[in-house]
C-alpha cells in the first residue's frame, strides 16, 4: 500500500481553509501552532482510515528527512504521535515508534522559491539513510506540513524503491497544493505571511512554545551582520547558546554564507566566559 491524505486542499491563491499566520509562526519555530495542527491532521486522517489501526500491524511514524537540527515538520509529527498513541492506548494496542530518514547535507537556498525540477534537483544532490530491515513488514507513515509540488514525495518514494523497502506507506500532509496552474512560490507566501523581517523573528523566539527549527536557524544565520546584532541583542544568552551548538551540529560552520555570524556567536560565548 502507498496512498497519501490531506487535511487542507489549496485550489485558489487567495482563499485558504486554514490560516496563513498560524503556518507562518509554525513555520519559524512556534510549536503551539504544530500541536494545533497536528490535532487537526489527526482527527481528519482518523475518520478516513480508522480500519487502518484494526490490524496489529506495527506503526511507524517518520518526519521529513533531516540531518541533525528538526524542521518544523519533526514538531507536527511528534504531537500526532501522541495524538495516535493515545488512540492506541484506547484500543489497546501497541503505540507507535518514531523514526527518521537521516540525510548527510544541506543547503542554504529557500526551497519555497523553486519549482519541482529544481527542487527535485537541488535535494537529488543529498544522500540519505533508511533502515529497510527496521522498517519491513510495518505501516509507515511519513508527515510533512505542505505538499506543493511533491518533490519530497519524490524523495522518499525513490529512497523506499532503493532500499526495496518491504512495508505499507502512507504521506500525511496538513496541507496540499490540487490546483497546479497555481505557481509553486505560493509556499513562501505561506512561510513569510506573518514573519517577514528580525522584529518578527525576535516576537517569535519570545514565545513560550518557541523552539528551534531549520528554518528559523538558516534564517539567522544567513542575516546580514547589522540585523544580526540586532537581533542577537534581543533574545535570550540561553537562545545564542543552542544557536550556536545546533549551526555546529548541523555543520554550518562548514558554509561560508553562514561562517561570519558563526563566529560571530562564537566571540559571544568567549565573551560570556565560555
Amino acid at each position: 500500500m502507498n496512498t497519501r491524505y490531506s487535511l487542507h486542499h489549496i485550489h485558489s491563491a487567495e482563499e485558504f481553509s486554514f490560516s496563513p499566520a498560524e503556518y507562518s509562526y509554525f513555520k519559524y519555530g512556534d510549536k503551539s501552532y504544530a500541536e494545533k495542527f497536528a490535532k487537526e491532521l489527526f482527527e481528519g486522517f482518523i475518520r478516513h482510515y480508522e480500519g487502518l489501526f484494526d490490524a496489529d500491524k506495527e506503526i511507524v511514524i517518520l518526519p521529513s528527512p533531516y540531518m541533525a537540527i528538526p524542521t518544523a515538520s519533526n514538531f507536527l509529527c511528534f504531537y500526532f504521535k501522541k495524538c495516535l498513541d493515545f488512540y492506541l492506548f484506547q484500543k489497546g494496542k501497541k503505540s507507535s515508534i518514531l523514526s527518521k530518514i537521516n540525510r548527510n547535507h544541506t543547503y542554504t537556498t529557500d526551497y519555497g522559491n523553486l519549482n519541482f525540477e529544481d527542487r527535485k534537483n537541488l535535494i537529488a544532490n543529498d544522500t540519505y539513510y533508511i533502515d529497510k530491515d527496521f522498517l519491513r513488514g510495518k505501516l509507515c507513515i511519513f508527515i510533512d506540513d505542505i505538499k506543493i509540488t511533491g518533490s519530497h514525495e519524490h524523495t522518499v518514494n525513490k529512497i523506499l524503491n532503493e532500499y526495496d523497502v518491504q512495508a505499507d506507506f502512507i504521506f500525511l500532509y496538513y496541507a496540499e497544493l490540487m490546483n497546479f496552474s497555481i505557481d509553486p512560490k505560493i509556499e513562501n507566501y505561506f512561510n513569510y505571511y506573518a514573519v517577514k523581517n528580525v522584529d518578527h523573528i525576535a516576537e517569535v523566539m519570545a514565545r513560550a512554545g518557541f523552539q528551534f527549527n531549520t528554518r528559523i536557524v538558516k534564517y539567522i544565520l544567513g542575516l546580514d551582520s547589522s540585523n544580526f546584532e540586532y537581533l542577537t541583542s534581543k533574545v535570550k544568552k540561553e537562545q545564542i547558546d543552542s544557536l550556536l551548538e545546533l549551526a555546529i551540529s548541523n555543520n554550518y560552520h562548514l558554509i561560508e554564507e553562514y561562517e561570519n555570524n558563526i563566529n560571530a556567536l562564537t566571540q559571544t560565548e568567549l565573551y560570556y566566559g565560555y
